[in-house]
């Protein structure tokens, strides 16, 4: 199959900012096995293949270096602002293997913007069994965890245990065992841990290991952004219609910044900009 890969950094303004993601275009997409060749080769922690190469309704995948992932926030925001500056501004549909993702792209001078709206959130109660072993493998103890924010598993295209914890400098000391973490995930369906300290009503600070995916922190994660906004709506935790924004990657010197829209009902969106790499 022959396409174009493009390279580009989402959620930042500035290229050593942001979360790399490569995004291919072609008249069809590859087979599995060079999508996954390629994005090892590419290495970030996603690549989005998407066919064909023009219309606003495309067939996207997502795969990390070592395999495919559902659904990938940060290379659906990429991919909307690559298109955007090649086709123009308006609404793109993605059909992707969890179903259709609009995304929408606009234009402010120079600067390109896109914003996905997800599939329907879903969460449910973190059982203690599984907070426990992931507190263990992360080396954090349980009264450290925000009172108020209780674990949860929450999806939007992807699955993500979501852990709030009441202190920034706990946030700050990630360290954890990366091969046991993995198998953890594994064997729960897990792509990130959705790791957040609430700093006020509408300001949020993430960290998201993504072991997975055979990386260690991803610096943008927007599946994990609207799965997050998706529990705080239909949890009861916060009165919606209402907006966020969550900051990430700061402590990887790669600063992240992810606005997220929640509607009163329906999916969550998404927004950010990207810069060409």
């Amino acid at each position: 199959m022959s396409g174009t890969l493009y390279r580009l950094s989402a959620f930042t303004r500035d290229p050593a900012g942001g979360n790399p993601a490569g995004v291919w275009l072609g008249e069809a997409l590859p087979d599995v096995a060079t999508m996954q060749r390629i994005a090892a080769e590419v290495g970030y922690s996603e690549t989005a293949f998407l066919a064909p190469a023009q219309g606003d309704h495309r067939r996207v995948r997502y795969y990390s270096p070592e395999a495919e992932v559902s659904f990938c926030g940060h290379a659906t925001v990429a991919a909307g602002v690559l298109l955007g500056r090649q086709e123009g501004g308006g609404t793109y549909r993605l059909e992707t293997a969890i179903g259709e993702v609009p995304v929408t792209v606009s234009q402010a001078g120079d600067e390109w913007r896109a914003s996905l709206e997800s599939v329907a959130p879903v969460h449910r109660p973190a059982g203690p069994d599984l907070v426990n072993e992931a507190l263990a493998l992360l080396g954090w103890r349980a009264e450290e965890l925000a009172a108020d924010l209780p674990p949860a598993l929450a999806y939007a295209g992807a699955w993500h245990l979501v852990l709030a914890v009441a202190d920034r400098e706990r946030l700050a000391r990630l360290d954890y065992d990366f091969e046991a973490l993995r198998a953890l995930m594994a064997r729960e369906g897990l792509t990130t841990l959705q790791l957040v300290w609430r700093e006020s009503a509408t300001l949020f600070h993430a960290r998201d290991p993504f072991p997975v995916g055979g990386v260690v922190e991803d610096p943008a994660t927007g599946a994990a952004a609207a799965a997050l906004g998706g529990y705080l709506r239909d949890a009861g935790l916060l009165q919606a219609p209402a907006r966020l924004t969550i900051r990430q990657g700061e402590a990887m010197g790669r600063p992240s910044q992810l606005d997220v829209e929640i509607p009163a009902s329906g999916g969550i969106r998404v927004a950010g900009t990207a810069v060409v790499l």
